[in-house]
């Protein structure tokens, strides 16, 4: 069953139903979905798709070829090209009036293979492609290559594009409808431990329960995940070690660069352009302290992928267990008594999404169009940090947020503190709401007490309305 994608199927649709030549570049991180979404696209169209191989040009024009013919030419099985331009001016011959849908799959596979690819390719859309009703789609997961070589300024392809798609991972309600049989707490875990990704969603079949879920997974030497993020950091770079030890350290805690370096033994410049690929790729992202995005002392960097978070958390110190077939012991020993304290952070993620939504939807008391932490000096000179912040930059108003996940109430103490951080963002925003998530409730105190004008109080549920 396809899940989601409402918004890029509905851009493909209607690149699709524009007359003449279109192109579409459809680029993201591998497993999130892009060839699914490509061929959940296809359906019912005239259509050819190839996904290059990590061959030889030639070797791809043979496949490539093939793969066309079978598609669109079937009498002519059999039939193969091995030069580019002939199979171009084949594919030209071939289009008639009906809408013809060419996409490639991959095509850093097949650029890299051959420097003058590219350029052959753009002097094919010109003279060829242009010139007929066909819907060319290309699409890569090597998302730095896909930036500088084919949407940058400097690609021969560019300004032939119609349009692009940056294929991100599930949002947290897109997430659970892969689930739908489990509680919301453990759809929420199923979007913490994946990171939406959804190669990692279709892994979790929600017949059985969650924890052997994620020990199919993650704890056994043939699970899907145990070898993961190596497998992907050997795809994008030539050597993994430097990018696994930042990734680690950043597990760990170490989130600003001067940390990092002292903690990896390399440069500052080193470290940067470390993080700066793994920036690129997904897994890192920088984060700055909300309204004061200026201010470099205020600038983190922490690991953004789910999956990538909650592997290096719980799968270094687990690998001889998992080796010695015991990593069901080790999960009910150590990680599962530690998933609410990892899922902290994710559940700021999830209530972030539902501030930005809600509050675009107007159902907040400011159009929300950002949001994001923030942390420095409380009113008392001690640090703090305010999990939510969403702001109006309009109205200049904001809204801040607590968020639990935990298996205790919220209470009093709770309840004063966040309203104690007011003024503490940048003065020229008005806080005029303050928003609690908790798992697990709310006390006694805090129901009977609450500013029901100004204040919301929110649990997990609400959040999955």
């Amino acid at each position: 069953m396809f899940i989601g994608r409402e918004h890029e199927l509905s851009v493909l649709e209607d690149t699709y139903k524009k007359k003449g030549f279109q192109m579409t570049v459809i680029y993201g991180r591998r497993r999130i979905g892009k060839s699914t979404l490509i061929t959940e696209f296809l359906k019912g169209k005239k259509a050819s798709y190839y996904i290059a191989a990590k061959s030889s040009l030639e070797d791809n024009i043979k496949k490539w070829s093939a793969q066309f013919i079978s598609d669109i030419n079937p009498e002519m099985e059999g039939v193969e090209f091995t030069d580019l331009d002939n199979f171009f001016k084949f594919v030209g011959n071939s289009c008639k009036d009906e809408k013809l849908i060419i996409a490639l799959d991959e095509i850093p596979y097949i650029a890299e293979a051959d420097a003058s690819f590219l350029s052959r390719f753009q002097g094919a859309i010109d003279s060829i492609l242009s010139k007929k009703n066909i819907y060319l789609i290309i699409c890569g997961s090597a998302i730095s290559f896909m930036e500088s070589k084919i949407l940058s300024e400097k690609s021969p392809l560019f300004g032939r594009r119609s349009n692009q798609i940056f294929l991100k991972p599930f949002d947290y309600l897109d997430s659970a409808k892969f689930v739908p049989l489990y509680s919301n707490e453990e759809k929420a875990i199923v979007y913490g431990v994946t990171g939406g990704v959804a190669k990692y969603l279709t892994l979790f079949d929600d017949s059985i329960s969650l924890d052997e879920n994620i020990i199919n997974s993650f704890f056994k030497p043939s699970g899907y995940l145990y070898e993961e993020p190596y497998n992907l950091l050997m795809q994008e770079f030539r050597t993994v070690n430097a990018y696994n030890t930042v990734i680690e350290v950043c597990s760990d805690g170490a989130n600003k660069v001067n940390e990092i370096a002292d903690k990896v033994h390399e440069s500052t410049s080193a470290v940067l352009y470390t993080i700066k690929n793994l920036t690129t790729v997904g897994v890192i992202e920088k984060v700055s302290a909300i309204t004061e995005e200026k201010n470099k002392k205020k600038v983190n960097y922490q690991i953004v992928d789910g999956m990538y978070r909650f592997w290096y958390k719980f799968i270094p110190k687990g690998r001889a267990a998992i080796e010695m077939n015991r990593g069901e012991v080790y999960y009910n020993k150590y990680v599962k008594p530690n998933l609410h304290e990892f899922m902290g952070e994710i559940f700021e993620d999830i209530c972030k999404c539902y501030v930005l939504l809600q509050g675009l939807e107007g159902n907040l008391k400011c159009l929300t169009t950002n949001v994001g932490k923030w942390w420095g000096q409380g009113h008392d000179r001690i640090p703090t940090d305010i999990d939510v912040v969403g702001i109006d930059d309009i109205s200049k108003k904001a809204i801040i947020g607590e968020c639990k996940f935990k298996n205790e109430q919220i209470d009093k103490s709770v309840y004063e503190s966040l309203l104690n951080k007011k003024g503490l963002i940048d003065k020229k925003y008005e806080e005029v709401q303050y928003l609690y998530f908790s798992l697990s409730g709310y006390s006694k105190w805090v129901m009977e007490n609450a500013d029901t004008e100004n204040t919301l109080l929110l649990t997990l549920d609400d959040l999955y309305k």
